[in-house]
């Protein structure tokens, strides 16, 4: 049976495991943390429990397809329900916005804040539909290593005007402020500042409205869970704390890898899901890096860095919904500072994340498990964040409790905080980038990286680096983008 390596199992290593399984491959997914999922950890403290990691869960068909290859029901393994409202938005001046559930309910919404805006949303959202059709129905899982593949979508993309931004996009569409915010924050899901990048990302917001936002019961860390069960019961080999130092490339060939430890493993097949620009950076031999491949690590943009709070409470908010966007007074000129200037700015805006709302199990009875996210700049801004790290957290504190968690300086307990540094070394990111490279026009498909490796044969890549980009949705289709790459097993 021909020997197929992955490097790494968060998502886009797990779906290309179960992929090459499927393909007659022997598999084994060696990574260094203790726990598969990659960023999709779970931290479990005082009988508080947090997801890691992603806590959105959006088109889950494409989880379903990974147990369909063998024949097996989802729904056997995890209990993934839809929410009523997505996400709710607060404004610095208190104001709401309830994003969710029906169209006639957000039109609802919409009209509290510009009457006009819904038959503009309308529109935006047939945009969002038109760009949906060509950049994830049609092209999601296509490989672009070829040039002649970028020219061919060309016209399509100029057509689709992608040259403009997502917020170029969503405010040519929407008069009101407090909207043009909403529908363009979605970017930030996958790494990306609205005023840079591409409005072929916009697709999100169709990709919601068509599938939902859904919540897998236990959390995230249980649909790991399901597919570490499926990855056991098929036979793929899973080797935990384990680091991958380098590539094994012969004559231009990956023919393996080489661990930390020394230890060496063949492979007819390798994949890598590690961070593209690490396994670039760090994993491969110079001599074995094509020039494209050079140029464009040396040159790479990343997305911005994340500062993620997790806590309890002693009580619970039960008016907060299970997710919320807290935006601050600034948008674009805090952005700004974090993708550009890349400083730390007094302000902040947040991702509240409130399982309890859903899932009761998160958190002993009566109280509340959170945690809050605050996109910050990625380790390229030289932020001290032992200094800094538990000053943000004070602040987001009060910030916290002055609004949406009265009190919560009060009640919060079992604390704990994760920074760029953290990410760089637990996850081997570079510059502890929260999403890998930026999904800038000049970044996206042909000019991703490569699901194929440029110049390596038998090396492929999948993950939030390579197209089709950041994400759940994104990762998991890199894994489709190999499948139609790699022959079966013979």
């Amino acid at each position: 049976m021909k020997k197929a390596v992955v490097i790494g199992a968060g998502y886009g290593g797990i779906a290309a495991s179960l992929r090459l399984r499927a393909k007659g491959y022997d598999v084994e997914v060696i990574d260094q943390c203790s726990a598969i999922g990659g960023r999709a950890q779970v931290y479990e403290i005082d009988g508080f429990k947090h997801d890691a990691g992603p806590t959105v869960l959006t088109a889950p068909f494409l989880f379903e397809e990974l147990f369909n290859l063998f024949d097996k029901n989802i729904s056997d393994y995890v209990d993934i329900v839809p929410l009523k409202t997505w996400y709710q938005f607060y404004f610095p001046d208190g104001k709401i916005f309830n994003y969710g559930g029906s169209l006639e309910s957000t039109l609802k919404e919409i009209e509290k804040f510009e009457p006009e805006d819904k038959q503009n949303y309308l529109h935006l959202l047939e945009k969002s539909k038109a760009i949906f059709k060509i950049g994830f129905e049609d092209l999601a899982d296509e490989p672009f290593h070829k040039f002649s593949k970028m020219v061919g979508v060309l016209p399509d993309l100029i057509r689709l005007k992608s040259f403009k931004t997502v917020w170029g996009l969503v405010s040519s569409h929407l008069k009101s402020p407090y909207m043009q915010q909403a529908f363009s924050i979605q970017s930030l899901l996958v790494g990306g500042n609205p005023f840079d990048t591409t409005s072929i990302y916009s697709l999100i917001h169709y990709l919601e409205r068509e599938w939902g936002v859904h919540f897998a019961m236990g959390g995230t860390g249980s649909l790991t869970k399901a597919f570490e069960t499926l990855m056991h019961e098929e036979g793929i080999k899973v080797s935990l704390n384990k680091a991958v130092q380098k590539v094994d490339i012969k004559n231009g060939k990956a023919v393996g890898v080489i661990l930390k430890s020394g230890e060496i493993k063949s492979a007819d097949i390798v994949v890598s899901n590690a961070d593209a620009a690490y396994l670039y950076s760090s994993m491969i031999d110079r001599k074995d890096k094509s020039i494209s491949v050079q140029i464009k690590t040396k040159y790479a943009q990343f997305s911005m860095g994340l500062y993620v709070l997790y806590f309890g409470t002693t009580k619970q908010y039960t008016d907060v919904e299970h997710h919320t966007i807290w935006l601050g007074k600034r948008y674009e000129a805090l952005l700004d500072d974090i993708f550009h200037k890349q400083i730390l700015a007094d302000d902040f805006s947040l991702y509240l994340h409130r399982p309890t709302a859903t899932d009761p199990s998160f958190a002993p009875e009566g109280c509340d498990s959170f945690y809050v996210l605050a996109p910050v700049p990625n380790q390229q801004g030289e932020i001290d964040w032992k200094v800094e790290g538990p000053k943000l957290r004070d602040k987001i504190v009060k910030a916290l409790s002055d609004t949406i968690l009265p009190d919560l300086e009060n009640t919060i307990t079992a604390d704990f905080f994760k920074t760029p540094d953290d990410f760089e070394q637990d996850y081997s990111s570079v510059h502890g980038a929260g999403f890998s490279i930026s999904p800038l026009l000049t970044q996206s498909a042909w000019f991703r990286y490569h699901n194929k490796a440029e110049g390596i044969e038998n090396l492929y890549l999948v993950g939030a680096g390579t197209h089709p980009g950041a994400g759940l949705p994104g990762v998991v289709c890199s894994a489709k983008v190999i499948d139609n790459l790699i022959p079966k097993a013979s």
